[in-house]
């Protein structure tokens, strides 16, 4: 090959994304609650890395099920910290991994604009037939509801009122939908900036209920793929972590 022709290739290499010479793909469980910053994030690790992450979202406990029965995922993004961990101690994640990538907010939404002000006031007045929230044995911030509702002392007089969601995902929909006139949703689902951007909500107080950090874990089926310690070291970076903040998450 000519000098100066082997000089142009080697620039060529040089300014290429950062390991898009060994570019893989890394399988990524997401919680539902995290679909549209995951997203975003997905395609600047792509242009940044080289390295493709493909998605699933639904439901951390779900995901921990099909986890333990052998689901090909790399990389865990969990709306709770236990699933991380547990998943840790029956050695099906990486020990030393897991680290908190965002800690979530909950929202009492509805679609329509100027409905919602003060929410405790307006659960207690009852103007409405359903309250949608998710199932809190599988979705944290359904049991993140819950609690909400037992702290303003309203868990057994809505009882009978809740509608419930597989996870948050669905929970908005059956809000989104008008099938719930009211729900507890992640306010990364509503809000931009810190700002509802659709109908009206009232933004939980974060000591009305247990903190819901989300935790991140390499899985062990990802120990040896290097887009998924791509993807790790990705999320920590202070520039994806300023983005999860604008989506409306807090940060450790």
């Amino acid at each position: 090959m000519h000098p100066s022709r082997a000089l142009r290739y080697a620039l060529i290499l040089l300014l290429l994304p950062f390991g898009s010479a060994l570019a893989a793909q890394v399988q990524v469980a997401v919680a539902s609650n995290f679909t549209a910053p995951m997203q975003e994030i997905a395609a600047r690790f792509e242009r940044d890395t080289g390295h493709q992450a493909r998605l699933a979202f639904g439901a951390s406990g779900k995901f921990y099920a099909q986890i333990r029965n052998g689901a090909p995922f790399e990389v865990l993004l969990s709306a709770d910290d236990t699933t991380p961990q547990r998943l840790e101690q029956e050695a099906a994640a990486v020990r030393g991994s897991r680290f908190t990538y965002a800690v979530g907010r909950l929202v009492l939404w509805s679609p329509v604009s100027g409905w919602v002000e003060d929410g405790p006031a307006q659960l207690k007045a009852g103007d409405f037939r359903h309250l949608a929230v998710a199932n809190p044995k599988t979705a944290p911030y359904g049991a993140a509801a819950v609690a909400t509702l037992e702290q303003l002392g309203l868990a057994e007089t809505l009882r009978g009122r809740l509608v419930q969601g597989e996870n948050i995902a669905q929970t908005y929909q059956f809000v989104a939908s008008g099938n719930a006139q009211l729900g507890f949703v992640a306010l990364s689902q509503v809000a931009k900036d810190g700002e509802i951007t659709t109908g009206s909500g009232w933004i939980v107080p974060t000591d009305y209920h247990t903190p819901i950090r989300q935790d991140v874990v390499l899985l062990s089926k990802g120990k040896d793929n290097p887009a998924a310690k791509a993807l790790m070291d990705y999320l920590a970076q202070p520039q994806i972590r300023e983005l999860i903040q604008s989506y409306g998450y807090g940060l450790e």
